[in-house]
């Protein structure tokens, strides 16, 4: 499959999510090492970097309603800027399902809308790995709620009527052909 096939082909959208500790950022560097069109910024942990920025600490519960909203327009900017081919985001739209309940909050209308107007193809879940990766950006999920965290994310998939893939626990380049193969997708041939 060439980059052109992948990138001029009907609008195929796939979601790579997961809670803490999945080894998602290694998955997703394979996916644009692969050549495969893939959204390798997560915008919802550039907007909680800005969040604690200002307010010089972790978010607490008041602080998340604001965050939630800025996340899902992020969310939304980027699932409309695609419009032909195949591409990876790095989450989607319901893993806001899964962080608000984490932090206690109820569904709101905008998120509940985006959800129905906005589908993605195939929703992809790494399955957590058995170290925490990101020690020094993620202070506030403690080991104990990794797994809460995780099990909240593919809740708010199943809620939002997806049916996940589940991607088994290993290293990225053998998870990312684990993907291209439950996709049918053959990683592209670059064109010099």
């Amino acid at each position: 499959m060439s980059i052109t096939e992948v990138t001029c082909g009907p609008v195929r959208r796939y979601v790579i999510t997961g809670g803490p500790s999945a080894g998602k950022e290694a998955v997703i560097e394979a996916v644009v090492k692969a050549g495969l069109p893939c959204s390798a910024d997560e915008a919802a942990r550039n907007i909680y970097r800005a969040h604690r920025a200002r307010l010089g600490r972790h978010l607490q519960v008041g602080d998340r309603r604001e965050y939630s909203r800025e996340v899902l327009a992020a969310f939304v900017a980027e699932y409309t800027a695609h419009t032909a081919g195949v591409r990876f985001y790095n989450r989607g739209i319901p893993d806001g399902y899964g962080w608000d309940r984490f932090f206690g909050l109820e569904p709101y209308p905008e998120l509940e809308e985006a959800n129905r107007t906005y589908r993605y193809d195939t929703i992809l879940v790494l399955d957590p790995l058995d170290r925490f990766e990101d020690e020094q950006d993620v202070v506030w999920a403690k080991e104990r709620e990794i797994r809460r965290v995780h099990e909240l994310i593919v809740q708010g998939y199943y809620d939002a009527g997806y049916a996940p893939v589940f991607v088994p626990a290993d290293d990225a380049e053998s998870r990312l052909d684990f993907i291209c193969a439950n996709l049918r997708l053959a990683r592209p041939s670059i064109e010099e």
